[in-house]
């Protein structure tokens, strides 16, 4: 699923590769053949804060650093909790999003974007049990080696030497950067849903 295209318009996501405008856009060959990808595979343009009754019953389900963008931290944490929904009995979510980890009291809170702290996936795991789920243990160590200690600032990228861009491409991998003044990285929720 994705966001109707129409409302990605202005988002960025259509420019950078971020959005499945089609479901060629999300075909990899290095990992199905074609024929197994058009058997297996559809795209439907969902809107994750009303997930439709027609979404059941999977085995999995994956969101990757869209949560953030619903407009508000309580709309990511009823979306996690939601989503459990389109699972049947024992199947696995698993939901990345970003972590301000470098302030417990203030966070970035916009309609375009937010920044979840340690204190709301602990209360996204608190919920989830509560209704019977399994989730794997929190971990918000940050890591202490070189790169873990590398925050990257925008624009992203803009001082890469031509040769590095012609060698990488026009992505800019990083592990922290910084948004709204605060630092952030990449969180993960895995949940199983009750038997």
């Amino acid at each position: 699923t994705d966001l109707q295209p129409d409302k990605s318009v202005g988002l960025g996501w259509a420019t950078t590769g971020q959005h499945t405008s089609t479901l060629d856009h999300c075909f990899q060959p290095h990992l199905v053949s074609r024929e197994d990808f058009a058997r297996n595979v559809e795209l439907e343009y969902v809107d994750m804060n009303n997930i439709p009754a027609t979404l059941r019953d999977y085995d999995f389900c994956w969101s990757v650093c869209a949560y953030e963008h619903l407009g508000s931290i309580q709309a990511g944490i009823d979306f996690v909790v939601n989503s459990m929904d389109v699972l049947k009995p024992g199947g696995r979510a698993v939901h990345t999003t970003e972590f301000n980890f470098s302030d417990d009291v203030s966070t970035l809170e916009t309609p375009q974007t937010v920044l979840f702290q340690k204190r709301h996936f602990i209360e996204i795991a608190r919920r989830l049990r509560e209704l019977g789920h399994e989730v794997a243990e929190l971990d918000f160590d940050i890591g202490d080696k070189p790169l873990d200690k590398f925050i990257d600032f925008p624009p992203f990228g803009g001082d890469m030497p031509r040769f590095v861009k012609e060698n990488w491409g026009e992505m800019y991998p990083h592990m922290k950067i910084t948004l709204g003044g605060y630092c952030t990285t990449c969180f993960g929720i895995v949940a199983t849903k009750r038997k």
